[in-house]
């Protein structure tokens, strides 16, 4: 299996397409285990011309998402994830400590705290160069893309 790194690479495995798929590169792939990737996050994306248009900044919540997109890429390259997709269904935790900006770019991790057939946790890190600015623990859920689709319809 060769490790997922460029972007088409990228799109192959995740549904995400623009404006929501933030990861630009895969720099580091450990099967099962631990992904790293990088966005350069530029001032036209969705949501900056709304967010602080004075002093723009990346929510919180885009670059969690970041390690979550990475963290969907690691789960679903397993050979018993094949034609499945990742869902978020909680985040517990999560920090901001410094604004990434138009510009930056970022780099993100994602580590496995918990991994089973169709549930998993992840701890995601977010650092602008070497100074981490966000982290989080997020629990998702992996499933046929039917199953996901009534999921995301809520209730009949």
């Amino acid at each position: 299996m060769t490790p997922p790194s460029v972007f088409s690479d990228i799109r192959s495995i995740l549904p995400h397409r623009y404006p929501f798929l933030l990861v630009d590169r895969i720099t580091e792939f450990v099967p099962s285990s631990r992904i790293a990737g990088i966005k350069t996050f530029t001032a036209d994306e969705f949501y900056q011309p709304g967010h602080f248009p004075e002093d723009p900044i990346v929510p919180c919540g885009i670059l969690l998402e970041m390690t979550t997109q990475l963290g969907a890429v690691l789960v679903l390259e397993r050979p018993e994830s094949s034609g499945k997709i990742a869902m978020i269904l909680q985040i517990p935790s999560a920090q901001m400590y410094r604004p990434a900006r138009p510009g930056d770019a970022v780099r993100a991790e994602a580590s496995v705290l918990k991994l089973r057939e169709s549930f998993g946790e992840l701890q995601g890190l977010v650092f602008r160069g070497e100074e981490l600015i966000a982290e989080g623990r997020m629990r998702f859920a992996i499933a046929r893309p039917e199953l996901a689709m009534r999921f995301n319809a809520g209730p009949n």
